[in-house]
């Protein structure tokens, strides 16, 4: 087993990431309409607090689920170190986990959120495991062909858009299911609808197999390490001064094209920036403060704290809870959102850290450990012990 240290930046990332997408999902729950309104356009704010929607909507989209999908590959490229320091083959049994980590995102898609991101993240690891099995040249050439495709795809659904009438922003859902139907309508809706639901995650594959490979190849260079001071603040440059200007104004112009572009085009570089700000500011080894602190065993028990903010929302917002969503208007939606965020923010940081001081694992990582035990046999692996998924694994592998 790695004696190396825990990298303090790892588990704060996956925090971030967690909770940063949660600042994207929040406003689909707080949506009378659910995914099918924040989609259509309904849901919006009056007045003065349109312009605060459409702006704390940009700051979230897009960026974090680029964050969390680059520590998916993080988590990779450590789990294959880990197995290869240790004379494994690799990929091994990492399918199993894809496997399992398919079942768990079906589950939740079903149960929970039609915009659930484990079921792509199942199928981009295992592709991504087998490349990360070959040679450096040839994920440089994955990572190209992945990036093109993507751009390809990316090119044709923006000038669609753009040639489209602009979305009037008033089609309704009737019958609604989100406001009005039982737990088991919404379940019945999402299989109804199960096709739409899942387009978004085939046309990203392309973007994600990249940033997983990207995140992988980036770990393996030592973007954690004190020595990568200058790549870091090459990606915090061209992330933060280039990248995150031009997004917010392709998210504030208004346009569905330009929303997209910037979820789908720049978001994902703004995410590079991100990764490489929190690393730099642990890279001397330093320890986490206030904040990373409160954020750190969010980051531990990543995968429970994304199932449980997604089932406190639900519960909350929808009509078979305590119905929220359907009783704001425009004057409401922005701070009850705002309110909402906060409060489950601060829930999963107090429940992360009150189960960690009882347990090893969060619920549903110790699950997954056991599931994972019994189908694939033996002990999971150092790089694998503290969860469930790619990005719950922190040791270093040096």
């Amino acid at each position: 087993m790695s004696t190396t240290p825990r990298y303090a930046a790892l588990d704060v990332l996956r925090g971030v990431a967690i909770l940063g997408t949660l600042g994207t999902n929040i406003w689909i729950f707080t949506n009378a309409e659910g995914l099918v309104g924040y989609i259509n356009g309904t849901g919006r704010a009056t007045g003065s607090w349109s312009f605060v929607q459409d702006v704390l909507q940009q700051v979230t989209q897009g960026k974090f689920l680029g964050l969390l999908t680059i520590m998916f590959g993080i988590g990779l490229a450590i789990q294959q170190r880990s197995a290869t320091g240790r004379g494994l083959p690799w990929p091994g049994k990492y399918p199993w986990r894809a496997g399992l980590l398919m079942i768990d995102g079906i589950l939740h898609y079903f149960l929970f959120t039609e915009f659930d991101v484990l079921t792509g993240y199942a199928v981009t690891g295992l592709v991504v495991a087998f490349v990360l099995a070959t040679g450096v040249r040839s994920q440089r050439i994955w990572i190209t062909c992945a990036l093109a495709l993507h751009a390809a795809m990316l090119a044709v659904v923006v000038a669609t858009l753009a040639a489209l009438p602009a979305n009037p922003g008033n089609r309704t859902l009737s019958p609604n299911p989100y406001a009005d139907g039982s737990f088991w309508d919404l379940v019945v809706f999402r299989a109804e609808n199960f096709a739409l639901f899942r387009l978004e995650t085939i046309f990203i594959l392309p973007l994600s197999i990249a940033l997983f490979l990207i995140g992988a190849r980036l770990y393996l260079r030592g973007i954690l390490d004190p020595e990568q001071a200058r790549l870091r603040r090459t990606l915090m440059i061209v992330g933060f001064g280039v990248a995150l200007p031009i997004d917010f104004a392709l998210g504030l112009s208004g346009s569905d094209a330009g929303l997209v572009l910037g979820r789908y085009g720049t978001a994902p570089i703004v995410a590079f920036a991100l990764l490489a700000a929190v690393a730099h500011r642990y890279a001397d080894g330093r320890s986490p403060g206030a904040v990373g602190t409160a954020l750190t065993p969010v980051g531990r028990m990543a995968l429970s704290c994304y199932i449980l903010q997604n089932i406190l929302c639900s519960i909350v917002c929808y009509g078979w809870g305590f119905g929220m969503a359907a009783r704001l208007d425009g004057d409401t939606i922005v701070p009850a959102t705002v309110a909402l965020f906060a409060a489950v923010c601060a829930t999963l940081m107090i429940v992360a850290r009150l189960w960690l001081a009882r347990f090893e694992r969060g619920p549903v990582e110790w699950l997954w450990n056991v599931s994972y035990q019994a189908l694939a046999g033996g002990p999971t692996s150092p790089a694998t012990a503290s969860g469930p998924s790619p990005v719950s694994s922190s040791r270093s592998g040096h």
